[in-house]
């Protein structure tokens, strides 16, 4: 089960995104899907409120991608089902300004009962700009009180 949304036009056609995660769309918004290989690639462009005072791209606005970019490769392992991120880390290989593409690509390294880990790397037009881990943790919805 998946609540991603297909993008039948404009200049995302083909690509899909998580509207009701009001945090990455008001950040991003974000894109994701498969190439012919089977492989999950993440895009954005880089637009000036995602800069810092500095005029770079805010680390924060690169750890929310990378965040993000973990739940789209590894979306198989959870079936669409409910997780979380219990730890993300990030190493900075350079920075990224306006109009540049970001892009991210990764894997699953490993997927048990609860925990998956994902790594992956972040570039920004083609330049590695972000490499990062993060281990995230399949969760169970408690039903709400009455």
């Amino acid at each position: 089960m998946s609540f991603s949304v297909l993008i039948e036009t404009g200049p995302w056609a083909g690509w899909r995104t998580w509207p009701h995660d009001t945090f990455e769309s008001g950040v991003g918004p974000f894109y994701y899907r498969k190439d012919e290989a089977g492989r999950v690639i993440c895009r954005f462009i880089a637009e000036p409120r995602h800069m810092n005072g500095g005029g770079f791209m805010h680390g924060g606005c690169f750890l929310t991608f990378a965040d993000y970019s973990c739940f789209a490769i590894c979306e198989d392992v959870t079936n669409g089902q409910p997780a979380v991120t219990v730890n993300l880390s990030g190493d900075f290989l350079s920075s990224a300004q306006v109009g540049e593409t970001l892009e991210a690509t990764g894997e699953v390294t490993r997927a048990g009962g609860r925990l998956i880990y994902v790594r992956g790397l972040i570039t920004a037009n083609q330049r590695p700009a972000l490499s990062f881990t993060s281990v995230i943790t399949r969760v169970t919805r408690k039903p709400k009180e009455a």
